[in-house]
């Protein structure tokens, strides 16, 4: 394709996106509901160790523990990460403290509440670039762990800009490990009939820059809304091969984007 602006954009076809933090405004959604399953967990079974009591960190925790892993095995890392060994219990279990299956229903029952309520939002800069890839025939997919991404995305409006959605429900149905396996991202590759080395990833999380980089993709784009100390740089470590604050940054007119080495 004619790439926007970047000369990094050279010899890619295709452009698959990751929803939450990337498409979609919906990652502090899905943040503040994991604190407050967390935060109850934490209360319920307190660590042994007092300083693994504090409270989730809906920054650090969240993009080092969940942000871009399947709802079952993000709550199994972070609890880990406490030292707290509950029974992992099912994805049928109900919504509680008690099993890694029951925070995590317990998250999914805030989280479709703040949904709900709060409705969701695209990205600007995001969309812009959906636009302008759009008009130039680029093939675009949207990838995502979480079983409400299309929802998500018809609720902000740009469903109809994607060729192909590999969601949380498709990951299930297919048996798909979730990031950073990069399984999710491959198969989305495969339904716009573009190889991984011909086509870029974008993505915020870890996670999900780890799982682009194992699945050998031309491009891995990391987005770092966070602001903070660090980011960045640990999107460089897994594999980012440049970071931007805003998917703007990659259009024509959008200032460069930082471009350290990878390490």
């Amino acid at each position: 394709m004619s790439p926007p602006g970047r000369s990094g954009w050279r010899g890619v076809d295709a452009v698959v996106l990751d929803t939450d933090g990337v498409i979609t405004d919906s990652a502090k959604v899905h943040a503040a509901a994991w604190k407050t399953a967390f935060d109850a967990c934490l209360r319920a079974n307190p660590p042994d160790d007092p300083a693994a009591r504090r409270p989730f960190d809906i920054r650090d925790d969240y993009l080092r523990h969940v942000d871009g892993r399947s709802r079952q095995d993000g709550a199994a890392a972070f609890l880990a990460s406490r030292g707290l060994r509950l029974p992992l219990g099912s994805g049928g279990d109900a919504p509680g403290t008690d099993t890694v299956g029951a925070v995590a229903a317990y998250k999914e029952e805030l989280f479709t509440a703040r949904l709900r309520e709060q409705g969701i939002q695209p990205y600007p800069g995001t969309v812009r670039l959906l636009k302008l890839l759009r008009a130039r025939s680029v093939p675009l997919a949207a990838v995502s762990a979480s079983r409400h991404a299309r929802e998500l995305l018809t609720r902000a409006g740009v469903l109809p800009s994607f060729d192909a959605l590999v969601d949380g429900v498709e990951a299930a149905r297919l048996r798909l490990p979730g990031k950073p396996e990069p399984a999710l991202f491959l198969e989305a590759a495969r339904r716009l009939g573009v190889p991984a080395d011909r086509a870029a990833v974008v993505e915020d999380a870890l996670a999900g820059v780890e799982a682009g980089r194992r699945g050998g993709f031309a491009l891995v784009i990391g987005v770092d809304r966070t602001a903070g100390p660090g980011t960045g740089a640990a999107l460089l470590e897994r594999g980012a091969d440049l970071v931007v604050r805003d998917v703007a940054e990659l259009l024509p007119d959008g200032p460069d984007p930082t471009t350290p080495t990878r390490p």
